[in-house]
């Protein structure tokens, strides 16, 4: 299948953000589109990979860029610089978040009616904020995310489906935070779906992680089973 990539700017205050729209070439628009958000490294070539796979089962895909300029980190060091300001501040996260998904709605590729969104480890974390904001997406979905919510910030009532995909050995999500997200989901409304798999760590989808003593390990078992559950999901949601 061949696939059209476009890079799409948003202005969010004074922070350009690059994000890159991924469609099959050729199919009838509008389509359903997934909003992909970046792991703490950026948007980068994991993140636009797993925006070209959507794509590829026939949706259109955003990778959307959350740091601003396109900037991805080289090292544990500088991920974590790009990644920090943003976890100190919710607040931003949260606006930057809807600023992007109200610029998609736009654009003539994406079905402004069928919208979700999923993340991986920071972008898990993403995803559930962008759904703690109230926006009226189908479905949101967190690959080995961060799960804890804002501190000082209500999670607004949540009518879409949520789909939580979690590493039962992950040592950066408490087993405090595992139960905390439950509670908070029920109490939001969402119809939402944890999936925990046993022996496994944080980044199980991500060929690349390699570092038990850092706790980010890929499982080739759980990296199937979490896209095939997201496979599955999206055909429910849309």
């Amino acid at each position: 299948m061949s696939l059209c990539k476009e890079l799409i700017s948003t202005q969010h205050g004074d922070v350009r953000l690059e994000g890159h729209l991924i469609y099959p070439q050729g199919s009838p628009t509008p389509l359903p589109t997934v909003i992909v958000c970046h792991a703490w490294a950026g948007c980068d070539a994991f993140a636009q990979r797993a925006g070209e796979r959507l794509a590829e089962l026939g949706y259109a895909a955003f990778a959307a860029d959350l740091y601003g300029e396109g900037r991805v980190g080289e090292s544990q060091e500088e991920n974590a610089a790009l990644m920090q300001p943003l976890i100190d501040d919710r607040t931003l996260l949260r606006d930057r978040l809807v600023t992007i998904y109200e610029s998609l709605r736009s654009l003539e590729q994406v079905d402004a009616e069928k919208i979700a969104a999923i993340g991986y480890c920071f972008g898990g974390l993403c995803a559930l904020d962008l759904a703690r904001s109230g926006s009226p997406l189908l479905g949101f979905v967190s690959f080995h995310g961060l799960l804890a919510a804002p501190e000082g910030i209500p999670t607004e009532k949540i009518a879409a489906k949520v789909l939580l995909l979690h590493g039962n050995l992950d040592p950066m999500v408490p087993t405090e935070q595992v139960l905390g997200v439950q509670k908070e989901m029920t109490e939001a409304g969402a119809d939402w779906q944890m999936h925990v798999y046993g022996q496994t760590m944080h980044a199980f989808t991500n060929p690349e992680a390699n570092d038990p003593d850092f706790g980010t390990v890929y499982s080739e078992s759980a990296d199937k089973r979490s896209w095939q559950s997201l496979v599955q999901f999206l055909e429910e949601v849309f």
